[in-house]
């Protein structure tokens, strides 16, 4: 009787139970049921999620607790080796071993039917044989198009460039649906780091380097990716909180502008800086995004729980919590950091790295961590897990590999504008269907280049730019002539191949030349953009420049289109060229020195620049000696085929109406400018609109040496 009892005790003491006298609704052996046969308030769609939160917690053992922090992963039970092998086998084992976990990265290659398997496998065993039936969450990438064979649109970067934040809802919708019919029920994205360090390899990810853009931009795309109820879930249940897809707003916080622009390096700043650079982005989008992730780099930290209220869980990126050992030097040991991480407000740590909280449960047991830390931790987690519906959700997958109709036309409309119209000389653009002749050149002409987080499956539905212009001029009926000539690669100083494009561009009435970066999940090639590839410079690599030079020297009006995931700084072609167009990595369809941003402090830049004549005479200034601090296009700047004049409009075409706020005396150093509204309008031949933007008193804040100082609403009135 006494080893029972013993028994008893332990396991009550497993369970958080503070008492063996206190009334317990289930059995200690049968946790997922209750003793009078009644359901369980966990399994009950229609209660409130505290109340299933709290139903559930007791029932749990420590095991499993720590279990819900810890991301396993589909290669513990799938061969994810092959992409393209669709054999429909699992390691039994495997799966035993790895569904402990309750976070689940499936970010892999593999065909549709291997992928729904998988987790209808994996799925299937969490809910229906183990004790409590709690499912797992399944995560991948969603950066710009579900990362494994869905949509892919242009790169975040192109996204915001549209300045259209519906228009994004629409795409994150569209990311949504291809994602959650597969069974996914989380994706890592939108990445919200300023873009204000160019050398940094990521700028691509990014929406820019304006806080408010990014914030209205994130906003949009959390909106799209959660808005809506997961198949086979009620609307109304849990007190009508549904979201059909987490959205993992990252990374907090400050990562995208580390010191000398290296990744995962450090970042220098103050609170004032956190409040009023980095921080508005996330707390814009974020407030209803059912996760966020934190960045790998060190900042001070930020009260995100008692401020904000934020009630979902945040995640650590891939082996950050191991980098508390490696790179930061804060812990010497796993248990050390695992307790650092729990403590400071993780609740979830992602593979990648040694699975530092499995430390956990010894460690409770030593005394050395409160057990109180994993069951906070472990509802935030179950809080993310029934807002989605995953305990009612029985996977139903309806996946396709035709693009449907209302896909192709939104793609459309983003490619289109996203992309960016920089120097238009003489008018030269658009180019019309009839011209006699065109020179194709660089080597992005005949390249399939989707930008970081496409993985192969998704890359072979693109076309080239080459193909795409053949196969319009023969939809248009036109004989126009394409004469494609390379001319150099991407990464190379060889210039073998310029004869053949200048032969080109000379039988040509016009060359456009398609060149710039090359992408890290490209196979083969050697990177010069993407996660952990930093630049020193954002000039052209290798022949690239050269090769512009020579075409333009040929003497025919000649089009250079940048094709790349971040800006470019060439001042001889901004100057020389008859147009130049940037084209951040596209879709499936289809800037001076650094770190330099729009947004500077007063007193950043005075400007007594010098320069290198085209004769190559150095004319020497100060700002900088041989060169200019201004940037070649600056933020927000973008042209259109038509002119616009905010009182006598006369032409169509779309505009974008920008708002700015300078600060004329404050009490503490304000940028030059700031963008607090923007609003993208169409206008028809000879219309006139007022267009209306409201600047929130939030945004005329100062943060000050003591505390914010908020303004009156005010509205302001553009008139077009």
């Amino acid at each position: 009787m006494l080893r029972l009892l013993s028994v008893l005790t332990l396991l009550q003491v497993a369970l958080g139970s503070s008492s063996l006298l206190e009334p317990r609704k289930f059995s200690l052996v049968a946790r997922g049921t209750n003793l009078d046969g009644s359901l369980p308030t966990y399994k009950n769609p229609n209660a409130s999620i505290e109340d299933r939160i709290n139903d559930l917690l007791p029932r749990m053992t420590l095991e499993e607790k720590v279990a819900q922090l810890i991301q396993g992963d589909i290669d513990g039970w799938m061969n994810t080796a092959n992409p393209l092998d669709n054999t429909l086998v699992f390691n039994q084992s495997g799966l035993f071993r790895t569904c402990t976990d309750n976070l689940m990265y499936i970010g892999y290659q593999m065909p549709y039917e291997k992928l729904t398997f998988a987790l209808t496998v994996g799925q299937t065993y969490l809910m229906e044989n183990t004790t409590l039936g709690i499912p797992a969450m399944f995560q991948s990438e969603g950066l710009h198009g579900f990362t494994d064979n869905g949509t892919i649109f242009p790169s975040p970067i192109g996204l915001a460039a549209s300045f259209n934040p519906a228009l994004l809802s629409s795409v994150s919708n569209i990311i949504a649906m291809e994602a959650e019919g597969l069974g996914y029920s989380e994706l890592f994205a939108p990445v919200l780091d300023m873009s204000r360090e160019l050398r940094w390899g990521r700028v691509e990810e990014n929406y820019g380097e304006d806080p408010f853009l990014t914030g209205e931009m994130g906003l949009a795309y959390v909106t799209g990716l959660q808005t809506g109820t997961r198949r086979n879930v009620t609307a109304g249940g849990s007190g009508g909180i549904r979201k059909r897809m987490a959205a993992t707003c990252k990374h907090f916080v400050a990562y995208g502008s580390p010191m000398t622009g290296l990744n995962v390096a450090p970042v220098a700043g103050s609170e004032r800086d956190l409040r009023t650079i980095y921080l508005p982005a996330f707390q814009r989008a974020c407030s209803e995004a059912l996760a966020i992730m934190t960045a790998y780099s060190a900042y001070d930290a930020v009260p995100l729980r008692d401020e904000w209220q934020f009630p979902y869980f945040v995640t650590s990126d891939a082996g950050s919590v191991d980098l508390l050992i490696s790179q930061h030097k804060t812990c010497a040991t796993r248990e050390c950091a695992a307790q650092m991480a729990l403590e400071n407000g993780l609740q979830g740590e992602m593979g990648g790295g040694s699975y530092t909280y499995l430390t956990l449960p010894d460690q409770v047991a030593a005394g050395t961590v409160n057990e109180s830390y994993i069951d906070e931790a472990v509802k935030f987690l179950l809080r993310t897990k029934f807002t989605l519906g995953l305990f009612e959700s029985k996977l139903i997958h309806i996946y396709s590999t035709t693009r449907l109709f209302t896909r192709v036309k939104i793609l459309l409309q983003m490619e289109e504008e996203a992309i960016v119209l920089l120097e238009n000389h003489n008018n030269l653009l658009p180019l019309s269907p009839n011209i006699g002749s065109v020179a194709l050149i660089g080597p992005q002409a005949n390249r399939v280049t989707f930008g970081d987080y496409v993985f192969f499956n998704a890359s072979l539905n693109g076309i080239t730019p080459l193909a795409g212009f053949q196969e319009f001029l023969a939809n248009v009926s036109s004989s126009t002539k394409i004469n494609f000539a390379q001319g150099c690669e991407l990464w190379s100083n060889d210039q073998s191949g310029f004869e053949e494009a200048i032969s080109a561009a000379q039988a040509s009435d016009v060359a456009i030349v398609m060149v710039d970066q090359t992408l890290l999940w490209t196979p083969g090639t050697n990177a010069t953009t993407g996660e952990h590839v930093d630049l020193s410079s954002l000039d052209l690599v290798g022949a690239q420049l050269p090769l512009v030079e020579a075409i333009v020297n040929t003497g025919k009006p000649t089009v250079v289109i940048f094709v790349s995931g971040k800006p470019v700084s060439e001042p001889w072609i901004q100057a020389h060229a008859s147009a130049v167009i940037q084209q951040f990595y596209p879709g499936e369809l289809v800037f001076g020195t650094t770190p330099i941003f729009y947004n500077y402090l007063n007193g950043m830049r005075p400007v007594s620049p010098g320069f290198i004549e085209d004769n190559g005479t150095l004319d020497f200034g100060h700002q900088y000696v041989l060169n200019s601090p201004v940037p070649i296009w600056s933020f927000g700047h973008g042209l259109s085929y038509t002119t616009f004049n905010y009182t006598d409009l006369t032409l169509n075409g779309k505009e974008v109406v920008q708002v700015y706020l300078s600060a004329f005396v404050s009490s503490v150093v304000t940028p030059v400018q700031k963008l607090v509204g923007f609003q993208k309008i169409n206008l028809a031949a000879g219309a006139s609109q007022t267009v209306s933007i409201e600047v929130q008193s939030s945004q005329l804040a100062v943060w000050n040496l003591a505390k914010p100082i908020a303004f009156a609403q005010t509205n302001l009135t553009v008139t077009a």
